[in-house]
């Protein structure tokens, strides 16, 4: 009997939590992505008015970093309800054509955007305040950014910490992590 539970364990083990599918540009497309016309003002009112935070995320095909984030991370159901309850996603091309118009009101295509923006890495995870001056880009707005991939639980903290306005407090996210890293038995 012991031998069949250990099969039944690690059949299950093996098998693979989906990630979000592949879109024709190659780039992860999860459920809780927008289709957008990529005018960051415009999606920034729709996020409002909808009472969800604001975030852009970088990536580009064949970005092993992404695949990890959309495969280890991004499936995490905590991760995954946060994104999809509090969040307004807007994903950015780091190589495509696609043109965004920034909150400034420069409008280039996607490649040049991030290049103004100086991203250089994927993922890049940009979280934007309710309320952006109209002089002022993406970046130079943001309350936080996550360049690179990082594991569930500095994800879903810093998710949660910028839901939680947490960057108005004296709890730099830091601190703010290790905390919550501990009470989550991390």
């Amino acid at each position: 009997m012991k031998r069949i539970a250990t099969a039944v364990v690690a059949v299950v083990l093996a098998v693979p939590v989906l990630a979000a599918e592949l879109g024709d540009d190659g780039l992860h497309k999860a459920d809780w992505m927008r289709d957008t016309f990529k005018d960051l003002r415009e999606d920034l009112e729709e996020a409002n008015a909808e009472g969800k935070r604001m975030l852009l995320v970088i990536e580009q095909r064949g970005c092993v970093y992404c695949k990890k984030m959309h495969e280890e991370v991004f499936v995490v159901p905590k991760v995954a309800d946060l994104l999809r309850e509090k969040y307004f996603v807007v994903q950015i091309n780091m190589f495509g054509d696609v043109e965004v118009t920034d909150f400034d009101g420069v409008t280039m295509p996607e490649k040049d955007m991030v290049k103004r923006w100086g991203a250089l890495f994927t993922p890049n995870m940009i979280f934007l305040p309710e309320e952006v001056a109209e002089d002022v880009t993406a970046p130079q707005a943001a309350v936080a950014n996550m360049p690179g991939a990082f594991g569930k639980w500095t994800t879903l903290n810093l998710l949660s910490w910028v839901v939680e306005r947490g960057y108005d407090s004296e709890e730099p996210f830091q601190k703010y992590h290790a905390r919550k890293f501990a009470e989550q038995g991390g």
